[in-house]
């Protein structure tokens, strides 16, 4: 399994991913899932990868070897980042058809799923959720962060934290206490963790960060944060009974 973050806001972009792949319950692998191809002074392009791993791979591989051909579409000649999220979704279209009649044959997942964020000059920075199916959704000012793999353990401190105001070391943090959260439930996601942060405008990546196993900063992080969250629910008020009154089975089939 997988879990990776993309977070948009008013002063750029974070994006993170775990890197721990599973094929059954006794083979875990590590693979990057955080990719950068940037150009520098032009355009930003980071891309989180989730789902099968072949299908992903080849997708990546088909990217490159574009970059390396003059004619045709390919990651630094295209407009926008929109064009670039449709190019994206064409060539998963094209390797998952490529592949799809013997994982099929066998009955194995084939699909894939990618965040990509970034910004082309001219532009402001995009980030987009592109499906196993090749379409995709753009997060918006209301909808500030997209989620790839297992999103549900992760989800909730995002939802109560991040806003498009949010400044970008804040939801830094908060990118790797939501992965930390997804780690502390489910063993199928773990690190090493790929961080990146973009500011707007700049058109260059200054911060970048892999958090290994036993990272001195990731369980500083983790304990400061279970301690944190254990001293608010003590805090918290008893539940007032007294003041509630008592339902009886008559009570839920009476009008």
């Amino acid at each position: 399994m997988t879990y990776c973050i993309g977070i948009i806001t008013r002063d750029g972009l974070v994006l993170a991913a775990d890197s721990r792949t599973n094929a059954g319950v006794d083979y875990t692998s590590t693979y990057r899932k955080l990719f950068d191809f940037s150009r520098p002074s032009d355009r930003v392009v980071l891309l989180c990868t989730s789902g099968n791993l072949s299908v992903s791979q080849g997708v990546l591989r088909s990217i490159r070897s574009d970059l390396r051909v003059e004619d045709g579409k390919h990651l630094y000649n295209l407009p926008d980042m929109y064009s670039i999220a449709q190019y994206l979704g064409d060539k998963l279209r094209q390797v998952q058809e490529r592949d799809r009649t013997w994982l099929e044959k066998d009955n194995i997942d084939y699909s894939c799923n990618f965040l990509l964020g970034g910004q082309v000059e001219g532009e402001d920075p995009e980030l987009y959720l592109i499906y196993p199916q090749g379409n995709f959704i753009q997060a918006t000012e209301e909808t500030p962060f997209l989620q790839i793999g297992e999103t549900k353990y992760g989800k909730p401190i995002l939802d109560r934290t991040i806003t498009f105001e949010t400044p970008l070391s804040a939801v830094s943090k908060c990118v790797l206490l939501s992965i930390d959260s997804t780690m502390k439930s489910n063993i199928s996601v773990g690190p090493p963790i790929d961080i990146t942060m973009y500011e707007a405008n700049t058109f260059e990546i200054r911060h970048r960060l892999q958090l290994t196993p036993g990272d001195p900063y990731l369980a500083k992080i983790r304990k400061l944060w279970e301690t944190s969250v254990r001293k608010a629910f003590t805090e918290m008020p008893n539940v007032e009974w007294e003041y509630r009154r008592d339902f009886s089975v008559d009570d839920v089939f009476t009008d």
